[in-house]
């Protein structure tokens, strides 16, 4: 089984670690293939950055065969829909994988991001996937992107400290990292913590694997049905 994990931003060293939780994720067999588009925002924190990212996602999909899911590795599920237009093959995004994760692990969860300027994206998907009610809160950490890629920052230790208030204040019960940059932070803030704290990016490799050993499709018919040749991006 291949998976295509795309970071939607040009960052290659969030992408690289984006790659190794997906590996560190994947089952026996399946081959993880991470990418970036070679241009575009460095960071993805807001509307204005996720709609200049959209055409570099859908030219790597155009661009790459022989994938069996595609996995979109930006927490604001870039491009998702769109994405969905050009193939059959499972796209999902990480952020709507990890909510439904944690739908079923907790009664309420809250979301723990990087900048207040990302918070209303995250709302917005989850009162578009139905899942705005099992949602305690999304919260911002007040942590850039780019300081998830920095040593030495404070971005884990303020990541903690809302992830505490999100347990007192919100009675959350489990936590969703809403960043695909803090994939490898999971597993020490769970241990912390005492409750799941998950990333999107592993609970989208193993639900990507799931579909794929299913022998799912995405459906062609009403809103994901594919765009005529003449409205597809020219190839790089």
């Amino acid at each position: 089984m291949r998976l295509l994990v795309i970071n939607p931003n040009s960052t290659v060293s969030m992408t690289e670690k984006i790659g190794a939780a997906a590996r560190a994720a994947a089952g026996p067999g399946t081959e993880i293939v991470a990418v970036n588009p070679p241009c575009g925002p460095v960071s993805i924190e807001g509307y204005y950055d996720e709609a200049m990212s959209v055409p570099g996602v859908l030219q790597v999909i155009q661009n790459t065969d022989g994938a069996d899911a595609i996995i979109i590795a930006c927490f604001d599920d870039t491009g998702l829909d769109a994405a969905r237009c050009l193939t059959d093959r499972p796209v999902i995004g990480i952020g709507e994988a990890a909510y439904h994760f944690a739908s079923m692990l907790a009664n309420k969860f809250s979301v723990v991001t990087t900048l207040a300027r990302s918070v209303p994206a995250l709302e917005h998907n989850l009162s578009r996937y139905g899942l705005a009610a099992r949602c305690a809160r999304v919260r911002s950490s007040d942590v850039a992107v780019l300081d998830l890629e920095r040593a030495g920052s404070a971005a884990c230790d303020r990541i903690s400290k809302e992830i505490a208030r999100a347990k007192d204040e919100d009675r959350a019960e489990a936590i969703v990292l809403g960043c695909a940059g803090m994939a490898d932070l999971a597993g020490r803030l769970s241990d912390e913590h005492g409750m799941p704290v998950l990333d999107g990016v592993s609970c989208a490799v193993r639900l990507a694997e799931a579909m794929v050993a299913l022998n799912l499709r995405t459906s062609r018919l009403g809103g994901y049905a594919p765009p005529p040749a003449r409205k597809l991006l020219a190839s790089a």
